[in-house]
């Protein structure tokens, strides 16, 4: 395995796991608001983990768009390079 696969597998796993776990705290986040319990404290600590779900997406697409950059890059410096020209002597 190459280097340049190597982060592109790292990268997959890192953002599956990550957009699970904002999908978690989303579900979980709105079961708790939307829960019939008669105290306000949780209905607010559904609506932080809400809000944060959202953030949380919001710093998995930046983060993605930082991922597939560096892979661009390894891609990019993984590539080998042709032989030089050798010079023809007469």
């Amino acid at each position: 395995m190459d280097i340049v696969m190597l982060i592109k597998d790292l990268i997959a796993k890192a953002v599956v796991v990550a957009w699970f776990l904002f999908l978690l705290t989303w579900i979980i986040g709105w079961a708790i608001k939307g829960a019939p319990i008669p105290i306000g404290r949780a209905r607010r600590i559904g609506q932080g983990m809400v809000e944060d779900a959202v953030w949380g997406a919001f710093w998995i697409a930046v983060g993605s768009a930082l991922f597939w950059l560096v892979t661009y890059i390894a891609s990019y410096l993984g590539q080998t390079f042709p032989q030089p020209p050798q010079p023809q002597l007469p």
